[in-house]
């Protein structure tokens, strides 16, 4: 069974660093600093889609901002940009769920960075996604 908004891990509160399209959305949360970073939201009515269920879009965008703001944390502050983002829907997510990303893995190569990412109600997967950044520092010849 999946955690209830009644049940968000202890710690969690609000993100650690909005804007305006997370203020939109709404229930963003953060915990740990550093690579104890941790990035989820308890489903709300304004993350559903008409059918009742968490809107696919939703789903990417809480992936794609948890790894980013991972990525920065875990390496002191350095900015990316999404590039790419790649999303496979496993199972649906509902009202009052609570939703957590788990970044699995990340591979550099100079200025790009791969993070691979799974989104979990509980103990179901809810989608993966892989995630291209690139380093938004300018270049330096």
């Amino acid at each position: 069974m999946s955690p209830t908004s009644d049940e968000v891990p202890e710690g969690f509160g609000p993100i650690l660093r909005s804007s305006p399209v997370l203020e939109a959305l709404g229930g963003f949360m953060s915990r740990g600093e550093g690579p104890d970073l941790e990035v989820g939201l308890c489903v709300g009515p304004n993350h559903l889609n008409a059918r009742g269920g968490m809107h696919g879009g939703v789903i990417a965008t809480l992936l794609d901002v948890a790894t980013g703001y991972m990525l920065v944390a875990r390496s002191g502050g350095k900015r990316r940009v999404t590039a790419r983002l790649t999303v496979d829907y496993r199972s649906g997510a509902r009202a009052g769920e609570w939703l957590q990303v788990h970044l699995d893995r990340t591979e550099e190569d100079g200025r790009k960075t791969l993070a691979h990412a799974r989104l979990m109600a509980g103990e179901r997967l809810v989608a993966e996604a892989s995630v291209l950044f690139i380093d938004a520092s300018p270049a330096r010849d």
